[in-house]
């Protein structure tokens, strides 16, 4: 009996959609993967196979049944399936069983009138089956790859390109004639699937939406509309269920955990887990074991279905640094956190620029021990990073940034800003979005109630656009591209400027170049009061080590920009490591740590140790090694929160500078 293939009456919707086919085979760049010819016995299983590809099953003898993502098939020969990346393939053969698998990969070109052409109809990822009139041309075709492909050089697999073309080119002209339309695949299956299957892997939303051939804004939108939650936030819910039953039926460390379950950095695990729970991973699992039954959890879903709740934001699973280094219980990971991202590359028809404001959201200026915004004289000296030209009738200005000029208001009324957030409070300039900030923040109480837009590399651009800014501010190039088109960006490049630099150019972005001097004069007065002040205490020639990390390794600060304090350490009060790290301090151009294990730290640690916790962070009070370190008995290890010294703006060395000066001193027994 002949399969009936999934056939709608033709029309001019369902000839439409095969011209559209057409016109994306015709742009595609198409790759040949891998060329399989299998032969099954009667009863042979094929159970659950995932197509790691786009692909055609072409059947050439025999019968079996055979199911393509929950659609069943009695399939006998010459019958054509074709199946997109990631659907699931199951065969039972009846009698022996003879068939092809053909899988590609196509690639289109960047086009706004091509990507909205996929959206509608993508044929890479669609299923459809028919049984062709002309068997023998698909099939001869099929064998002449298979022959070739057997011989594997880069001159045989050009022509692998060219059999396959005429193969591609056969397949629709018979589709044509028989008026077989394909049927649309069960999409957001495929990817909760592909996300459960690779959660422990760095998933990001442009690395899932790029395994299945669909722009990110579009798969983000499919995904939110049928389940309610994002894929970020299912992601994570995901990962969250298996830590909690790590950390209910296990005693592997909390470092482990966070690895186990798609977190390189315990830090962010730490800090997601709480956001989500309620509580942190340590006093879960102690409250856990003291009710002694596994159902009683502060985050439950049951049988984690998706859509059950949705979230305000998303969040991504990477840990960032403004240097983009990492550093994870003493593990240092050297690669840029930031990705690629085509989600802005479909918004370029949405008007929203400069089209419309909200009320005015500014905050005070700085009182208390923040820095004061005391009145001053002289405009800061040029950076040679930004001009600044106001244009009065207008009321805009133009700010020269490394891409380019950017024309923004001359008084912003809606302001996002991207990891620069305690630049912007030591201004006085409360922002409407920001992205997430670290627990600990010196300026998070500043930011209570402000929309969060996700992690600076990875914002997210519909709940920008949402907010309707004026004006936008980020730190790097990467961020400026994804934002770029929904209003006036200002890249201000926070790995390539010094402190000073940088407040004079954000003071430029925005008229205020007298506080930006006032700012900095100020910051640098309190830095020569606190070097004075250590020095009469006989700590300023000391040196100090900043470490962090647990029990198995330390990572070993080696570099004025690292954050952890290093800034204040080693560039402002100028005081040194000991001698092993200060070589590496003298030569670091970027933010670097070098990992070590507990057996040699000693000989990194100086007379004085700044060391960066967090909650949950290992206990080293019982650690011998650790007990044996002469700072560590003589009381001179000073603990840092890794919120509170994780950024470098001016607002939060402020703070910074106040506390490790009073800690230092107190370490010393001296006020």
């Amino acid at each position: 009996m002949t399969p009936e293939p999934i056939v709608e009456s033709i029309g001019v919707e369902c000839l439409m959609k095969l011209e559209e086919h057409m016109t994306l085979w015709n742009y595609a760049a198409v790759k040949v993967l891998d060329i399989r010819h299998s032969v099954m016995n009667p009863g042979d299983k094929l159970q659950a196979y995932i197509l790691p590809a786009s692909g055609f099953i072409y059947s050439v003898r025999g019968s079996a049944m055979l199911s393509l993502d929950g659609m069943d098939y009695a399939a006998n020969r010459h019958f054509m399936w074709h199946g997109g990346k990631g659907m699931r393939l199951d065969i039972e053969a009846k009698e022996m069983f003879e068939y092809f698998l053909l899988f590609y990969r196509a690639a289109l070109p960047g086009r706004k009138d091509i990507a909205r052409l996929t959206e509608r109809s993508n044929p890479f990822q669609m299923q459809y089956g028919f049984e062709p009139l002309e068997p023998l041309p698909l099939h001869y075709h099929l064998i002449a790859m298979e022959q070739v492909w057997t011989q594997a050089s880069p001159l045989e697999r050009i022509q692998i390109k060219g059999l396959f073309y005429q193969f591609i080119y056969e397949m629709l002209k018979q589709l044509r004639v028989q008026g077989v339309t394909a049927r649309e695949p069960d999409l957001i299956g495929q990817v909760v699937h592909y996300i459960e299957d690779h959660y422990r892997q760095n998933l990001s939303l442009e690395s899932i939406a790029e395994q299945f051939n669909y722009s990110p804004r579009h798969l983000s939108m499919r995904f939110k509309g049928q389940t309610g939650s994002s894929m970020i936030e299912y992601l994570i819910r995901f990962r969250l269920r298996h830590a909690e039953e790590l950390l209910r039926g296990t005693d592997a460390s909390l470092r482990d955990i966070a690895v186990e379950v798609g977190y390189p950095d315990v830090y962010y695990f730490s800090r997601l887990f709480r956001k989500f729970t309620g509580q942190s991973p340590i006093r879960y699992r102690k409250a856990a074991r003291q009710q002694g039954r596994s159902d009683d959890r502060p985050f439950s879903i049951s049988g984690f279905s998706i859509g059950r709740s949705s979230l305000q934001r998303y969040n991504v699973d990477d840990y960032d640094n403004h240097y983009q280094h990492k550093t994870v219980g003493g593990s240092s990971h050297m690669q840029r956190t930031t990705k690629s991202s085509l989600i802005l590359a479909l918004m370029l028809s949405i008007t929203l620029l400069l089209s419309a404001c909200g009320a005015a959201n500014s905050g005070s200026n700085l009182t208390g021990s923040n820095p004061p915004a005391a009145s001053a004289t002289a405009a800061p000296a040029d950076t040679g990073s930004a001009e600044a030209n106001v244009n009065k009738e207008a009321q805009t200005r133009t700010i020269t940034t490394i891409v380019g000029d950017v024309v923004v208001p001359a008084n912003p009324k809606r302001v996002v800003v991207l990891y620069l957030q305690g630049d912007l409070v030591a201004f006085g300039i409360k922002p409407v979005g920001t992205s997430d900030v670290y627990d600990g923040a010196a300026f998070a109480g500043d930011l209570e109630g402000i929309e969060a837009l996700g992690q600076w590399f990875e914002p997210n651009p519909e709940a920008i656009m949402a907010l309707k800014p004026d004006l936008i501010l980020v730190p790097s190039t990467d961020t400026y591209d994804k934002l770029k088109d929904i209003a006036p960006t200002v890249v201000v490049p926070f790995d390539r400027m010094t402190t000073d630099e940088r407040v004079a150019m954000i003071g430029k972005v925005f008229g205020k170049e007298q506080e930006a001097k006032t700012l900095l004069d100020n910051f640098h007065s309190k830095v020569e009061e606190g070097k004075k002040k250590l020095a009469a205490a006989g700590i300023l020639d000391r040196t100090v080590s900043i470490i962090e990390g647990g029990k198995k390794d330390m990572a070993v600060v080696e570099s004025k920009l690292y954050g952890r304090g290093s800034q204040i350490v080693y560039e402002y009060l100028e005081m040194k490591a000991p001698e092993i790290v200060q070589k590496k301090i003298d030569v670091a151009n970027e933010g670097s740590g070098g990992s070590v294990s507990m057996e040699v730290l000693p000989k990194y640690l100086g007379d004085y140790v700044i060391r960066s916790v967090w909650d949950g962070a290992d206990d080293l009070s019982d650690n011998a090694i650790w007990q044996s370190v002469p700072a560590v008995k003589q009381g001179r290890v000073i603990e840092i929160e890794f919120g509170f010294c994780y950024y470098s703006d001016i607002y939060s060395l402020d703070k910074q500078l106040d506390f490790i000066v009073e800690k230092l001193l107190a370490a010393d027994g001296k006020n």
